[in-house]
């Protein structure tokens, strides 16, 4: 069981996200849990993209990061591993609107404490801060829901991803296994265990859950 946190002591605290009004939503939230929580939260500094966040960590060493994963500048698993770095007792709290279990795999092998999701309502995150802050993490249920289902994609193995992201943008057998000095038979092996593992039973189901699991980049250029 874990210990509470000490009455009275400050938590001090770096808001990251792109979005202003999500910034002082998250500010007044804080100030008005701060009348029944016995650790008032001290909004220590703002930042409205990732190196920004980054670089209020380092100045700050904040007891409390509230962070969104798709900023500016940086975003997502590279900036936990950096305050991790140059913070590591920060307590990180990603809310995101991303569902793209790759993508929320990433960042909680990263090392985020709590993943909290936007269509939610913010005090429900706040609600778990005590949890975060005494050592304990915290998932949401929909977002725990989306990693289980995304553990097997998760299982691809790197090759299996080369050839996935070929039968994405459109390119045959041949073509795959000319660009990867293998076999046809050897890609329609993989081709075969990339559809299994994603329950896919078309290219066109394939290419919406790899999208859906953050394993392709959807940008046109990866597509062509």
């Amino acid at each position: 069981m874990m210990n509470p946190e000490p009455t009275g002591k400050t938590c001090s605290v770096i808001i990251a996200d792109d979005h202003a009004i999500i910034r002082e939503a998250i500010r007044d939230l804080l100030d008005n849990s701060a009348a029944n929580d016995s650790r008032p939260y001290t909004v220590v500094a703002t930042a409205e993209n990732g190196l920004e966040a980054i670089a209020a960590v380092k100045a700050h060493q904040p007891d409390l990061l509230f962070l969104d994963i798709s900023m500016p500048l940086a975003s997502g698993a590279e900036i936990i591993h950096d305050i991790r770095r140059w913070s590591p007792d920060t307590r990180i709290a990603v809310f995101t609107g991303i569902s793209a279990a790759g993508v929320l795999a990433g960042v909680v092998e990263a090392g985020a404490d709590g993943l909290f999701s936007k269509a939610l309502p913010a005090r429900d995150m706040v609600t778990k801060l005590p949890l975060l802050l005494s050592g304990g993490r915290y998932v949401a249920q929909e977002f725990a829901e989306l990693l289980r289902r995304g553990q097997q994609s998760g299982a691809l193995t790197a090759r299996e991803r080369q050839v996935l992201n070929m039968i994405v943008a459109g390119k045959s057998n041949k073509e795959i296994a000319g660009e990867l000095y293998i076999s046809p038979k050897t890609v329609e092996k993989h081709r075969a265990s990339v559809m299994n593992k994603l329950e896919a039973h078309s290219v066109v189901q394939l290419m919406a859950r790899a999208l859906q699991d953050g394993l392709i980049d959807p940008s046109p250029a990866s597509m062509g």
